[in-house]
């Protein structure tokens, strides 16, 4: 088989069907766009995702794309009051102590501590960040707050 041999197949290739050509030819008079309307017009139609005016659904459809949430950082929140009921004085309680006792479950960027609540003893908290209420409130109980 040579190059100049191949053709397509039997029934691949149709003669163009010409319309509005008279009766006589099975497709004439309105060449098959049926009675007035929009699309029996010259160059009528509808745009491509066109639904007659009810919202399309490119625009029904969740934004997608671009975000800066998927990057931002997520901290682990713990009240004062928390660390008062599961911890002793003296104690160090940062990310790692927390998820020990199972006080936060999964991982998280860093740990913040809100001052919810009273603390009564002297700890050493090594957080991420700290409320200011929070940071009064471990300086009045004699502990630390050391910022990692």
């Amino acid at each position: 088989m040579k190059i100049y041999d191949l053709q397509p197949g039997l029934g691949a290739n149709r003669q163009a069907f010409r319309k509005g050509r008279g009766h006589g030819s099975g497709n004439g008079k309105t060449g098959g766009r049926g009675h007035k309307g929009q699309k029996a017009r010259s160059g009528g139609g509808v745009r491509p995702g066109f639904e007659g005016g009810q919202t399309p659904l490119y625009r029904r459809m969740p934004k997608r794309g671009f975000g800066r949430k998927r990057w931002a950082l997520v901290y682990a929140e713990i009240n004062l009051h928390i660390i008062d009921e599961h911890f002793n004085d003296g104690d160090v309680v940062n990310l790692e102590t927390l998820t020990e006792k199972g006080l936060v479950r999964k991982e998280f960027d860093g740990l913040s501590i809100l001052g919810n609540g009273e603390l009564t003893k002297k700890v050493t908290i090594q957080a991420t960040r700290f409320t200011k209420t929070a940071a009064e409130k471990i300086a009045q109980a004699g502990g630390k707050a050391e910022v990692i």
